[in-house]
């Protein structure tokens, strides 16, 4: 069934990763993905972490920032790239421009909380 999800600004959160959540669509309706904007205050680096179950996808929106995937030396990303991390790699990524860092992250299957684990 076609559907439009409104999601106001008002809704984002900071998450424990280190960076400003917003749910565009994250739905048991649609188990098959969700999509997230993400927002990356200035100097600030997320939390190393990985997915269970779940490939996640950066598309850069805005800014600059360097990106820290599996054993791969950091990229450095700009708008316009897609990073794409597989289940259980290690991730985090650094705003290192001078405006805000900001992304959406794209989950297949959708993100849940549980999928989420801290690492060193």
């Amino acid at each position: 069934m076609p559907t439009i999800i409104h999601t106001p600004l008002s809704a984002e959160y900071f998450f424990k990763e280190g960076c400003h959540i917003l749910e565009l669509s994250n739905s048991a309706a649609d188990e098959a993905v969700s999509i997230a904007r993400a927002r990356v205050e200035l100097g600030q680096t997320t939390r190393w972490h990985r997915l269970h179950g779940t490939t996640e996808r950066y598309v850069i929106l805005q800014g600059t920032g360097s990106v820290d995937i599996g054993e791969l030396p950091p990229q450095r990303v700009v708008a316009g790239d897609v990073v794409v991390i597989p289940p259980l790699c290690r991730q985090r990524i650094t705003n290192s421009g001078d405006t805000q860092l900001i992304f959406l992250a794209i989950c297949s299957p959708r993100f849940k909380p549980e999928n989420y684990e801290e690492i060193a």
